[in-house]
């Protein structure tokens, strides 16, 4: 049977939410935002809490990058994240946070129990996750780096994380 691509036309849409959700901290690229929508849509992921000096649509670079999934995935703007994260635990979610510290565990060994719900902290493109959003943490896990820099691009970082934690559910 000849391999054959596929148009959008083609594709048979799920829609289907998890019980994930990302929170997005003082991310300041657009497109990195815009590349979280996408990653939501692919992934499931139930909304996008966009928190601090995270720029949130509408907003021109952000809807280029997300094509559209702006008008599909849930999110809401936060000023706090710290504040948003405790009432994130009150509602029974487990906090992880992506960023490598000294006691952060390999995202491959990370095992979600059934019936969780997870949000996902995606810290600012140079500083990382604050301090204070770790110690909210519940488990931080990082991604293993193979070449000679300790991180890569928030959105990438991201994509991998989410996948890696969402087929578990």
């Amino acid at each position: 049977m000849e391999n054959k691509q596929l148009a959008h036309s083609d594709f048979e849409a799920v829609n289907k939410k998890l019980p994930f959700c990302f929170l997005a901290n003082d991310i300041l690229v657009p497109m990195n935002v815009g590349s979280l929508f996408r990653i939501a849509d692919a992934l499931g992921i139930s909304k996008i809490y966009l928190c601090g000096s995270t720029p949130t649509p509408p907003n021109s670079k952000i809807n280029k990058t997300a094509r559209s999934t702006v008008k599909v995935v849930d999110y809401e703007y936060k000023q706090s994240a710290v504040e948003t994260v405790n009432i994130l635990k009150e509602e029974g979610y487990i906090i992880v946070s992506l960023e490598l510290t000294n006691n952060s565990i390999d995202l491959a060994d990370y095992q979600i129990l059934n019936d969780q719900k997870i949000c996902l902290i995606i810290g600012a493109e140079s500083e990382g996750v604050h301090a204070d959003l770790l110690k909210l943490s519940d488990q931080v896990v990082h991604i293993p780096m193979l070449g000679l820099n300790s991180s890569m691009n928030v959105a990438t970082a991201t994509a991998i994380a989410a996948y890696e934690i969402a087929k578990q559910f």
